[in-house]
């Protein structure tokens, strides 16, 4: 078939672009850039690529338009799409369409870790010689791409009493669908093992209240069927609480020792053990017996949940034998955007990650802090998604920095807020401050990067975090940290130059 992809650029509809193509469609696709790294990306996985959204670029006319969440009833190549009578759909229609038929799926969703939870387990099911197919909102570095078509010869031989199809694996995203489909992503993707890590209220621009942001999560367990599989996080209480109401599958929860038990008793715990520079040790308990030392190539509490969730849901879900799984989980990679680890130049630290939520910074902080315990942390901070740039969480954020030296703020991310809804960020500042923790907001990406050039000396940390572009400033930093004499520039692998 000839697919064309409205707003191919972002992350997942550019993987769902990749894996059509993989699967042997002709793919093309439109959007306002094809900036590094997804651009060239999308041209080496055989997309054709539009600049722009015009009605021409439906002639001749595809075989299937998917349009992608980013375009709004306005958009011209969606409007044109529908009213010449197109066949279209969106992301989670094309999946179910041409990716999960055949497949089981395994939709790893809440509102922190699904993009490292659903990386784990693909990898996890990987080397136990599943050979799973999955889509994630990142790229995890063990396979280098965010996307992979399920494979059609018989999967290895599952032990236990799970006896499911292939496994595919999806990162559930809670956001809704398209504007011709207002329900959140992970309920069209007929999961028949789920992982919900955590449930705290964001998506404020879809959600106007939590108790609506619950509704898609309560909706998500009910679709779980009886032969099924939930594997949920005990010590959160949201979700203790839907799973434990609604849930029709059986439920395997997970949890760390030390956390409350909210949920039922932690069939999967995990007791952590030392941090040796960017790993963690911890011990496995497995229905109260014993399952040996683990070790996990990354640091922070949170990675330790979302690795016992990704164990729990290949072993019990799928059948994986534990024993097979130590070692695959001890060459986790990690992944892109999440304690990415950009350079050292001038020998400072340079981190990515996608934190914008309190809990996320607070979390991402925490274990740079695990992994550089004598280090200055210098955290740069952009509030950038919908609800990051309002007064949701105006009193969370302050907490959330404990664990860096310095923060310096960036603009905000969005216009166009009324001045009454807006994060305040003289008073994030302010509050900072009378914590003991220096705070500056700045006007511009250039005036961050003249202020880490000022601060940051060798054996620092700068940690960059936003869910966006940050304006290019990774690669500005690294630049502008290199000594002068290193020579030519290079290019890292998330696109940036170093």
């Amino acid at each position: 078939m000839h697919i064309h992809v409205v707003g191919v650029s972002g992350t997942g509809m550019g993987a769902l672009a990749g894996l059509l193509a993989e699967l042997g469609h002709e793919v093309s696709g439109s959007d306002v850039s094809f900036d590094p790294p997804i651009g060239p990306a999308l041209q080496s996985w055989g997309v054709r690529c539009l600049l722009g959204y015009e009605a021409r670029h439906l002639e001749p006319a595809p075989d299937l338009v998917v349009i992608g969440n980013v375009c709004r009833r306005d958009n011209a190549e969606a409007r044109a799409a529908i009213d010449q009578g197109l066949r279209y759909t969106h992301i989670a229609g094309a999946l179910a369409e041409f990716a999960l038929p055949g497949s089981s799926s395994l939709v790893v969703a809440g509102t922190h870790g699904k993009t490292t939870t659903t990386s784990m387990a693909a990898w996890l099911l990987e080397t136990a010689g599943f050979g799973p197919g999955f889509l994630i909102g990142g790229v995890p570095k063990n396979f280098g791409r965010s996307f992979r078509a399920p494979g059609r010869e018989p999967a290895r031989a599952q032990t236990g009493p799970a006896r499911r199809a292939r496994p595919f694996v999806l990162e559930g995203d809670e956001y809704d669908t398209a504007f011709f489909e207002k329900t959140a992503k992970f309920l069209h993707y007929g999961a028949e093992v789920a992982v919900i890590t955590s449930i705290e209220y964001d998506h404020i621009d879809i959600y106007p209240s939590f108790e609506l942001y619950l509704e898609a999560f309560r909706a998500f367990v009910a679709t779980v069927p009886g032969h099924g599989l939930i594997v949920a996080n005990s010590s959160d209480a949201h979700v203790a609480a839907l799973v434990s109401e609604n849930a029709r599958a059986p439920v395997a929860w997970y949890g760390l020792e030390g956390d409350p038990v909210r949920g039922g008793p932690p069939g999967w715990l995990c007791a952590p053990g030392e941090v040796s520079g960017a790993a963690t040790a911890f011990d496995l308990y497995v229905g109260g017996d014993a399952a040996g030392r683990w070790l996990l190539p990354a640091t922070g509490r949170h990675n330790l949940a979302n690795a016992t969730a990704a164990i729990a849901a290949v072993v019990q879900g799928y059948g994986a034998p534990l024993g097979a799984l130590r070692a695959g989980l001890g060459q986790f990679a990690g992944v892109r955007r999440r304690q990415d680890l950009l350079g050292n130049p001038g020998g400072v630290l340079v981190y990515d990650d996608f934190a914008h939520h309190p809990t996320a910074v607070r979390e991402t902080l925490r274990a740079l802090r695990q992994r550089h315990p004598g280090a200055k942390i210098l955290c740069v901070f952009e509030p950038r998604s919908a609800t990051a740039c309002r007064q949701l969480h105006q009193q969370d954020y302050p907490p959330s920095f404990k664990d860096a030296d310095e923060v310096l703020l960036a603009p905000l991310g969005r216009s166009g807020l009324p001045p009454d809804e807006q994060l305040d960020l003289d008073a994030l500042c302010g509050d900072l401050e009378r914590r003991g923790t220096p705070a500056h907001r700045f006007t511009s990406i250039e005036r961050i990067v003249d202020a880490i050039a000022a601060r940051a000396a060798p054996g620092d940390v700068v940690a960059l975090l936003s869910n966006g572009a940050f304006g290019g400033i990774h690669a500005k930093v690294l630049n502008r940290l290199a000594p002068q004499d290193a020579g030519q520039t290079l290019t890292n692998e998330n696109g940036a130059s170093s």
